[in-house]
């Protein structure tokens, strides 16, 4: 072999070499500036402008708008209580960094509000928020005929699963956070597994392929442990059942019917994935939308859009481990239904609920709705309460039952 011969295979190596540390450089940058973003003192920005940082798909809004009724703000009640501890409303509200904060009730706005750059028209991160309405299109998905039983098996749908933690798990238990799945959510331990998995998100890398790296540890049906990989797998099923993306189906099947104001938008990975378990970013009367569509029991308007057996199911705790009390929980004083939280308590209420603090709660003994957006700089110390999901909830319910 001649030197003229060697010289062409090296050059493409070299060239290998080099477009591969470019877009390992690339990588760190992106890692670096979301990391950045992340920051608490940067929140505030950063959950009202996640578009600048990470890839989307547009989600249209509806052709005819539905526009809630509205009275001028009414006075906040000035304190309430929670546990012997009194708080000042204005003060907790400030004090948990909230961007936006709409009461409805009766199907009428009673106060709405934004600070911190959220406006209206500007979309804010719903985390997992997002989880509840992946568990709406999965009950159309089965309406519809695409799944056929919630005691299918994940690989049926997903046989690239096989081998992974989730192989022989129940679809039920994915909807209801009991796979037995080893995962490790603590957001302020940079080691755990969803800051692993967030890594790997923001350069691009594929959500299911991260899903298929899992480990099951505990019998799937045993335990209720919150896994937000979950909702992912539980998105990868629709996605394949239906042939659809999820920003579709969500668009035709429940954004565009219930009236959305705003367009909306998914975050997605490199392969174009949508973020199932966290990533819909829509405005705070959008949000509510979704609380009035429940409120309802999935019928918008004489139309049923969620299935009414699906609505029950999924708002009501069954199983022993998913009991408020439980101790076969993780998330003590808080029940679980598929992918919304039920809380304890005899109104029937319930919340779709995201990390610093994203709530959308459902009172329907009080016809009330209720929507908060924050940027909670205190949410990794849970012993503060101004974090704590328990203490908002006692605020929420004060507010629904001012005029009852």
């Amino acid at each position: 072999m001649n030197l003229k011969q060697l010289k062409i295979p090296f050059i493409i190596l070299s060239l290998i070499i080099i477009v591969a540390a470019v877009i390992y450089n690339q990588n760190n940058k992106k890692a670096q500036e979301f990391k950045d973003a992340m920051a608490m003192k940067n929140q505030e920005y950063s959950f009202i402008h996640m578009d600048k940082y990470l890839p989307t798909k547009k989600v249209k809004k509806a052709d005819t708008p539905f526009i809630f009724p509205r009275v001028n703000n009414i006075t906040l009640p000035e304190n309430f209580s929670h546990n012997g501890t009194t708080y000042n409303t204005l003060k907790y509200i400030d004090s948990s960094y909230t961007q936006g904060f709409i009461f409805i009730q009766n199907d009428t706005i009673q106060y709405e509000n934004y600070w911190r750059g959220q406006k209206e028209d500007v979309r804010h991160i719903s985390w997992s928020m997002a989880k509840s309405y992946v568990s709406a299109l999965f009950g159309i998905a089965m309406e519809e005929g695409y799944i056929k039983s919630i005691d299918e098996t994940v690989e049926t749908y997903l046989p690239e699963l096989k081998g992974s933690g989730y192989d022989g798990v129940k679809i039920k238990d994915v909807l209801q956070m009991s796979t037995g799945i080893k995962f490790d959510e603590t957001y302020s331990d940079l080691n755990s597994d969803i800051n692993r998995y967030w890594q790997g998100f923001i350069t691009g890398k594929s959500q299911d392929a991260f899903a298929s790296t899992l480990t099951n540890d505990i019998p799937p049906g045993t335990y209720n442990h919150y896994v937000s990989i979950n909702t992912h797998v539980l998105g990868m099923i629709i996605v394949k059942a239906t042939g659809r993306s999820l920003t579709d189906y969500l668009e035709e099947k429940i954004w565009k019917p219930i009236g959305t104001e705003f367009d909306a938008y998914w975050l997605a990975d490199g392969e174009g994935m949508e973020m199932a378990n966290g990533g819909l970013n829509a405005c705070l009367r959008d949000y509510a939308k979704l609380g009035k569509l429940y409120l309802q029991k999935g019928n918008w308007n004489g139309k049923q859009i969620v299935p009414l057996s699906w609505f029950e199911a999924s708002v009501n705790s069954t199983e022993e481990h998913l009991q408020a009390e439980s101790k076969n929980s993780s998330s003590p004083g808080i029940g679980y239904g598929y992918q919304w939280w039920i809380n304890d308590g005899n109104e029937g209420e319930f919340m779709a609920i995201g990390v610093f603090n994203q709530h959308i709660y459902i009172n329907p003994t009080t016809n009330t709705v209720i929507v908060k957006n924050s940027a909670n700089n205190n949410y990794y110390d849970q012993n503060n309460p101004y974090a704590q999901t328990l203490v908002h909830l006692e605020l929420y319910r004060t507010l629904a039952h001012l005029n009852h």
